[in-house]
């Protein structure tokens, strides 16, 4: 017999069975993975209704097919004609609730762009561009705009761009102070479409913003527009409005400090023509300064032998003449730290251009170096003093030049012992070396370009491009002819004209606020391959330019 005190495990065996599917099922896990939803939410039902007509009601309600969030609502959702008193926009759950704080204009037709305000809850995907539409007469608006946008140095359309409508009588007051009440944003391939529109007369921007609050308010915007009013009575497409980068009208300075090796740093907010600098405060100090230009002219570094001031000021020109003052404030005893590098002209693999000489660039303006303590070594053995020569560039007195008679498959090393170089500040160089070798002439090619002009007597720049559009050599022309092209890496180019209007050798950007368009370009649709060692021969023939919208 068993003992009473004795457990019974079998009435326990129903209780371990129970516990078992209890966390069985609790550990089970759902599936992972699986494609990433990329549908935004979609309208399923509008009380009242999208579109209608003698609207009375006091408040809209919208479903949606999932759970939606407002996004930037205040900034985002507009309406047209515009209230006094805003709407309210209340979201929960599914639903979007419209309730209106200010009385509706009769016989008027009202149109609510949320912009890109509406978006899932769980993807965070934006239902771009939907409008509620309504009328409280028995009349809706159908008028229409479409058209393209470009940027007009790239020449590619460009995507999630805001189009604006300014009504003429008040565009000088509302376009770059307050957004816009009618807009739209273009699709991936540049399109866009403003739909119930009002016979009017009308002003058309397009603006592709840092900041998102739809008013041109930043230098670093691009922006468009058309010159010319569009008189809207009946539906208007092929709108074409060309993306560009405005220069700030007025000069300024951006950024101005004192750098951690004691350089005055000023970053301005445009390109200078001809720019330079004076030093008018402390006296006697201007003759001493050397100052560095970025190669796009709208930075300048100004390096001071005697650091010995509290404070300093500068006058800057263009073509001579004073655009701007400003001052810099040091101590005394402000310390700096500074360290004399180089950079080299050779490639990622420490590779030399053939028929180029060696350029080095310091971090600080040389004021003397001793030719005893360098040494370059071909293939492990010194090369003779006076088989090579060290130039300093009398333009500015960072770039050095090594000229000698370089060999392909040769291993080179440069090699500068301590103390070589001494920078204006009297600092010296530690031990620095760098070993290099002369790339291969059969990586570089030869091109030759002929070029046929539409118009022997206007003004062109042909520009030279790599595959990702940066600018590698630029050519004013003004008649048919050969532009060859030495020594240029194998890979992919292109080509792209500047109708130059003002004859000036570059490309000239637009202005808004004076109507004044950018200068037209033409972008060649071929992609010219250079191969190893090779000679090509291209030819381009420039079509006439496009009128200016």
């Amino acid at each position: 017999m068993l003992n009473k005190k004795q457990v019974n495990y079998y009435n326990f065996i129903p209780h371990f069975i129970a516990f078992l599917l209890l966390f069985g099922c609790a550990a089970q896990q759902p599936p992972q993975g699986g494609p990433r939803d990329l549908t935004p939410p979609k309208l399923v039902k509008a009380t009242p209704a999208n579109k209608t007509r003698n609207f009375a009601a006091k408040e809209i309600d919208l479903e949606f097919d999932e759970f939606i969030k407002l996004t930037n609502q205040y900034q985002e959702i507009s309406m047209s004609p515009a209230m006094e008193k805003q709407p309210e926009y209340i979201s929960n759950k599914r639903s979007l609730k419209i309730k209106f704080k200010d009385t509706l204009q009769k016989n008027t037709t009202y149109v609510i762009n949320f912009g890109k305000s509406i978006q899932d809850v769980n993807e965070g995907n934006v239902l771009k561009n939907f409008t509620y539409v309504f009328s409280t007469g028995s009349h809706i608006d159908s008028l229409s705009m479409s058209g393209t946008v470009t940027n007009t140095l790239t020449q590619e359309k460009e995507k999630d761009v805001t189009v604006m409508l300014f009504p003429l009588k008040q565009d000088s007051l509302l376009f770059g102070k307050k957004k816009p009440s009618i807009y739209t944003t273009t699709d991936s391939s540049g399109n866009f479409s403003l739909n119930n529109l009002h016979e009017n007369d009308y002003r058309i921007y397009a603006l592709k913003e840092t900041a998102p609050n739809k008013i041109f308010d930043n230098d670093q915007e691009l922006i468009a527009f058309l010159k010319k009013p569009i008189h809207l009575q009946t539906d208007t497409s092929n709108i074409q409005l060309n993306l560009f980068k405005q220069l700030p009208e007025k000069f300024r300075f951006s950024e101005k400090r004192f750098d951690t090796d004691g350089k005055m740093l000023f970053v301005f907010n445009k390109p200078l023509n001809n720019p330079s600098i004076k030093v008018i405060f402390p006296a006697d100090i201007d003759r001493q300064k050397q100052v560095d230009f970025s190669k796009t002219k709208d930075t300048a570094s100004v390096y001071l032998h005697n650091m010995n001031f509290d404070s300093v000021r500068v006058v800057v020109f263009d073509n001579g003449k004073p655009i701007d003052t400003t001052s810099l404030l040091k101590g005394k005893k402000e310390t700096f730290q500074r360290t004399l590098t180089f950079q080299y002209n050779l490639n990622n693999n420490n590779l030399l251009k053939p028929g180029n000489d060696l350029k080095l660039t310091a971090s600080l303006p040389i004021e003397n170096f001793d030719n005893s303590q360098v040494t370059l070594n071909e293939d492990s053995v010194a090369v003779g003093l006076s088989d090579y020569t060290i130039q300093k560039d009398t333009g500015n007195f960072k770039n050095l030049t090594i000229k000698y008679r370089w060999r392909q498959g040769s291993k080179y090393e440069l090699i500068f012992n301590e103390g070589a170089f001494a920078s204006v500040y009297g600092d010296k160089n530690k031990r620095l070396s760098r070993r290099f070798q002369l790339d291969k002439t059969e990586n570089y090619s030869t091109l030759t370009l002929k070029v046929t002009l539409p118009d022997t007597g206007k003004a062109y720049v042909v520009q030279l491009l790599n595959e990702h559009k940066d600018v590698l050599q630029s050519n004013p022309v003004t008649k048919n002819t050969s532009i060859v092209y030495k020594n240029y890496l194998t890979g992919k180019y292109m080509f792209r004209v500047i109708y130059d209007e003002n004859k000036n050798g570059k490309w000239d950007s637009g202005n808004v606020h004076q109507k004044r368009q950018p200068e037209n370009t033409w972008l060649s649709d071929k992609l010219i391959t250079l191969r190893p060692n090779w000679e090509a021969e291209e030819a381009i023939t420039v079509p006439k330019e496009r009128p200016t919208p």
